[in-house]
Order: structure tokens, then sequence, then C-alpha cells
């Protein structure tokens, strides 16, 4: 669920790493090389990349910018094709067949039945519409953090092998204990590895 919509779930993430001179161009740079790109027309299985908040057809940003003040907010755009297995055996099934008919062969060779495979899948990749998935991200350049409004692990991975490949930085998640790390004046700090679980009844 989106940032923009009235109930939100979040990760926090720390941003480690450091940002070169001109960050801002930096970023910029990289967003663009790494905006999503469209695989409807194609018969591609996957792509993921980074689109508007505001639109997630716009990929070059043209109707809302990423950046809001000292925050870059954009979406994660991932689409896949899923052609379940079963249809693929199938199909391929149904293709031997044919061919064993049309051929007047017992069995196919190894080489033909992959041949024949190949081209299922090709064909089938075709006619299947890439299944969107879209995740918003709110990157605060002040506190080196990122917010990511989803809480699916699988989607936290990508993001942050995404995030590393996109800007070569790494995220790390962050939990109650690091929070506190962040948060904690120096005088205090030293005491949280002693603290213990309390029950509170």
């Amino acid at each position: 669920m989106g940032f923009l919509n009235g109930s939100v779930s979040f990760v926090r993430f720390t941003v480690v790493g450091d940002l070169p001179e001109n960050p801002l161009e930096y970023i910029g740079r990289r967003i663009s090389a790494y905006s999503f790109r469209d695989i409807d027309e194609s018969t591609e299985e996957y792509s993921i990349g980074w689109v508007s908040v505001a639109n997630m057809f716009d990929a070059s940003f043209s109707y809302a910018s990423y950046q809001v003040g000292d925050y870059v907010v954009l979406t994660l755009r991932i689409d896949e094709r899923k052609v379940p297995a079963a249809v693929i055996k199938k199909m391929v099934a149904k293709e031997e067949m044919r061919m064993c008919q049309e051929r007047q062969l017992p069995k196919l060779g190894r080489a033909a039945r992959a041949e024949i495979k190949e081209s299922v899948i090709r064909t089938i990749s075709a006619k299947t519409v890439p299944v969107p998935a879209v995740y918003d991200v709110c990157w605060s350049l002040t506190d080196a953090t990122v917010l990511f409004f989803t809480t699916n692990k699988k989607a936290h991975a990508l993001l942050e092998d995404f995030f590393k490949d996109c800007f070569g930085l790494l995220l790390s998640q962050q939990i109650p204990y690091t929070l506190a790390e962040r948060l904690l004046e120096d005088d205090h700090l030293e005491n949280l590895p002693l603290l213990k679980p309390q029950l509170f009844i």
C-alpha cells in the first residue's frame, strides 16, 4: 500500500555509505539509469526499476519530480510474467505429440524436445501480460533513512539488492535496538547492552 493512502505499513532502513559530491546530481543520474523499462510489447519475463510515486507509467518523471525538499520519493515497480509450470508442461506435451504424428516417429530426440519447449515458452510468454507490483520508497537524505512501504520480506530483499546496484549504497533494516543506538545520547548508550526484557503487567 502506497504512502499516499490514508493508512500504511512500512519498514525503516538505514542507508550505509557516503554519497559523492553533488549528491542530487548523482542520484538523478542513477535514477535515470535505473528507471523502469516496460516489457508489455516484448517476451521478457522480468523488469524492475524506478517510476514516479504519482503515476506507475511515468518512468521519466515528466509529471512529478522525485525530489521533495530533502527527500527522494520514488516507487519501485516490478513487472513479472508468470506462466504456470503445469500450462507449459501441457503445451509442450501437446506439441511433442503433434510433431511425432506429423513425422511418424515414436519419440522425438532430446534436441527436438528442447527446441519445442523453448518455442512453447516464448509463444506463451508473448501472450501473457506481465503482472505489476509497486512499492513506494521515501529516502531522507538528512537522516540517511529509507522508509519502504511494505512488510513483504521478498520485496525487502529486492529493494536492498536494487538499491545497492543503483546507488552503490547498502540498506540495513532498523530494529528497536539499532534505532535506540541512533537516538540515545552518549551518556546512556553504554547502558543499552545491559538492558533486559521485562514484562509489563
